[in-house]
């Protein structure tokens, strides 16, 4: 089952989300403060719920060093659409708001685990009916490959990585700019990505990149 690190300095919600996430089957890891959740990130947990204000080091401070992917639900008091949006640019696959309902908590835990893409000792990913064999740099639908520019492949390798995450297009350039030296601006990234999710659909019958407005792209 999988494993889910809880960073809350609140004893009583942090109690509650340990139980009632425990009763779902998940292994649970317990941190009070941003500075402790940082040093469990080795305990490679699969999904990470986090209050902002926290002790030590912030859960914006603690974002930063979470670097495998790792899906990052934010459960905070702040609920204004900037601080939601600014969580999300930064790295958080969703935001929950206080005072929480559990079983929204369960559900969008559920999502974010089942979203979550991971890489096999083979260096594949598998993602929305798409495999990618890393290795190889070979990507293909249902058996059939897709054929796929260096840029486009390097592109569609990072949404995969990240899945049920919004990256920002700033963000998705500095990631692909080593592989890609000709998509330097955003609106070749445009061009680039439109032409990929085309080849997407047309082999796959459905997009599964959403263009997130004033934001970036997100791999469902």
């Amino acid at each position: 089952m999988a494993k889910i690190l809880i960073v809350e300095d609140d004893e009583d919600i942090g109690d509650i989300l340990c139980s009632e996430m425990a009763k779902e089957g998940y292994e649970i890891l317990r941190a009070y403060s941003g500075t402790e959740g940082r040093s469990l990130l080795g305990k490679d947990p699969d999904l990470i719920l986090m209050d902002l204000m926290l002790p030590g080091m912030s859960g914006e401070e603690l974002l930063t060093h979470i670097t495998d992917n790792t899906p990052v639900i934010a459960i905070s008091a702040r609920s204004s659409i900037e601080d939601k949006t600014d969580l999300l640019e930064r790295g958080c696959t969703d935001y929950i708001t206080k005072p929480f309902d559990i079983r929204e908590v369960k559900a969008r835990a559920a999502v974010a685990l089942r979203n979550s893409s991971k890489k096999d000792r083979k260096g594949r990913l598998s993602v929305s009916g798409i495999d990618m064999d890393t290795d190889s740099h070979t990507v293909s639908i249902d058996g059939s490959p897709l054929h796929l520019t260096r840029t486009e492949y390097a592109i569609l390798k990072y949404l995969m990585t990240n899945s049920g995450r919004v990256i920002s297009k700033a963000e998705l350039l500095e990631l692909i700019s080593k592989d890609t030296p000709d998509c330097t601006d955003e609106s070749t990234l445009k061009v680039h990505v439109s032409n990929l999710r085309k080849k997407i659909k047309t082999a796959l019958g459905s997009d599964p990149i959403e263009a997130v407005w004033g934001i970036g792209f997100k791999f469902n």
